[in-house]
């Protein structure tokens, strides 16, 4: 089947589709209606451990030598129990290995302590996102109580994305643990514990690498004066081959602006001198979280939603580890993932996918995706969509710096700050879209050029468009003049975007992307989808003949 780039969705748009932003509705988008049920998406798969043949359609370049690695939810329940939450389905690996322009592919269930613990007995064992395990019916009534006065258990279910350190391939959560992997087997090898190596109590599942191999990450500790805010640094070198993490650092803290309720973060932005900390209104109550199991309740009940605060911007010099004492302030804004963030003339550009309600990360239950009809449609149209952002920074802000006045001279660009108090700035960001984006739902899982343009300027980035539940599009955002290319095929959904450089590139988008699609209507019919970055037209795909669910985050492989 030919690809075919659409304008408007085949669902029915109301208003027009040419409407202008003026006419959204409160949610910052269109309303849509007669949405197609993604049930299937979102249902348990069987794992395939030896490589399987795919069937090649079109052409795969055979200058790709690799292996697209993926990762997410793919088992649902154990037993008669089921997860509550999308992020609580057991983490599934998978692989596509190009070579000589073929395909093959393999999945594997990540052997983490709750997959195995919750496959011996048949049942949920251990506490997820937004699930709670309940205490085990074969131990007496005694005991059951008692149980419910333990804390929960940091899960150990790495279903986010892949990361390296080190040059070593991982699998992460958002917890204290990740998974070091084999990239070729997909075979679990070794659990980490960042604990163990330095004091905090989790880790995001988005880290940034410089070309040297340095890696930054962040993550939050606890203590009897409350939470921080830590940056991390590791080491680019391993000293020998069995070294994780050994030598990260934390490089700095941050103070939570209310300790007993710091911010939910998903991940933070990374420029060439500094590590932007994203401080947003989605707010965890610490002591709804500890007493969780208590209730009867899943952590995510825990985790809520206060637009009366500002988001802040904190700037941390990774040369010296020191924080910024002038921060950035902006409205209420929720944040799952940067897109790029560069220096120049004295500003920081911090471009960002955002939206204006900080609810969605509660709104994401497995009941949810897997309804149908008026009732799907609610949900979506009550949720707030993510649009591509810029925040202009400037850099030298001091106390001579005059009050009132826009500090962004940067030509033809929109974006404010301006100096409030001495250590506060007010900025108002620009849009990097035109109106043309609200049709296609806005923009979520950003992608760049990461190896030649993260922390520089850039003048492209690709997505999903959302104008469903999960991405049904795929987007090309140019920056010059803020032109989109749509990939589109109605009852289709595809991947986060993966872009691959070609050997011989000279410009930015010389490459390719690659995204897994699938179709809730057929099954066994998920495919590997490459397109042409430069021009957005198809130049194959490798259909494979097992059913996948759809999956968070991935990244490629090279091969040697």
């Amino acid at each position: 089947m030919p690809p075919v780039k659409l304008e408007v969705s085949d669902a029915t748009i109301t208003p027009s589709s040419d409407a202008k932003p003026k006419q959204l509705n409160k949610c910052n988008q269109l309303e849509l209606k007669g949405l197609e049920s993604i049930a299937p998406l979102v249902r348990s798969v069987e794992e395939t451990p030896e490589p399987i043949a795919t069937e090649v359609c079109g052409t795969i370049p055979t200058w790709i030598r690799g292996s697209l690695l993926r990762n997410g939810p793919g088992k649902f329940e154990f037993g008669n129990q089921h997860y509550n939450h999308w992020f609580d389905g057991m983490a599934m690996l998978h692989q596509f290995k190009i070579e000589d322009g073929k395909v093959t592919y393999r999945s594997r269930f990540l052997q983490s302590d709750a997959y195995k613990k919750n496959s011996e007995r048949d049942r949920i064992m251990v506490s997820e996102f937004g699930t709670v395990a309940m205490p085990d019916p074969c131990k007496n009534f005694f005991l059951r109580f008692l149980s419910r006065f333990e804390m929960i258990e940091a899960t150990d279910n790495a279903s986010v994305s892949f990361v390296k350190y080190k040059g070593d391939c991982f699998v992460s959560t958002e917890t204290n643990y990740m998974y070091r992997v084999d990239p070729e087997s997909l075979e679990t090898q070794n659990k980490v514990d960042w604990t163990k190596f330095i004091a905090v109590n989790m880790a995001t599942a988005h880290p940034h690498t410089e070309p040297d191999g340095t890696t930054y990450n962040m993550g939050n500790s606890y203590g009897r004066k409350g939470a921080l805010y830590n940056i991390i640094k590791v080491p680019p070198m391993k000293n020998n081959p069995e070294e994780t993490l050994e030598g990260a650092k934390v490089l700095c803290s941050i103070v939570p602006a209310d300790k007993a309720r710091p911010s939910y973060y998903h991940s933070f932005a990374m420029s060439e001198n500094y590590v932007v900390f994203i401080e947003q209104p989605i707010k965890m109550d610490l002591l709804k979280i500890v007493t969780a199991k208590l209730r009867g309740k899943g952590i995510s009940e825990g985790v809520y939603w206060d637009p009366k605060q500002d988001t802040v911007f904190h700037l941390v010099d990774k040369h010296k580890g020191q924080t910024s004492s002038v921060k950035f302030h902006t409205k209420a804004l929720s944040v799952f993932h940067q897109i790029n963030a560069f220096e120049e003339d004295g500003f920081l550009m911090l471009d960002m996918c955002c939206s204006d309600n900080g609810e969605a990360i509660n709104n994401y239950l497995i009941q949810n995706l897997r309804k149908s009809g008026e009732a799907l449609d609610q949900v979506y149209n009550t949720m707030y969509r993510a649009f591509p952002r810029r925040f202009v920074l400037p850099l030298n802000v001091t106390n001579n710096t005059p009050t009132g006045v826009n500090l962004n001279t940067r030509p033809a660009s929109s974006a404010t700050s301006f100096k409030t108090a001495i250590d506060k700035v007010v900025c108002q960001f620009e849009d990097l879209h035109g109106e043309d984006l609200y049709e296609y739902g806005g923009l979520e899982f950003p992608q760049i050029n990461y190896s030649k343009f993260n922390t520089r300027p850039y003048r492209y980035f690709y997505g999903c468009g959302f104008r469903h539940l999960v991405g049904d599009s795929l987007l090309k955002i140019d920056l010059e003049g803020k032109k989109v290319k749509v990939w589109y095929q109605k009852g289709l959904f595809p991947s986060e975007p993966v872009f691959v450089p070609s050997p011989e590139a000279v410009e930015e988008d010389d490459g390719v992307i690659l995204s897994v699609v699938v179709t809730p209507t057929e099954d066994k019919s998920t495919f590997l989808l490459v397109l042409d970055a430069k021009t957005w037209e198809e130049l194959g795909r490798a259909e494979v003949p097992v059913n996948i669910p759809y999956g968070f985050h991935g990244t490629f492989n090279t091969t040697a």
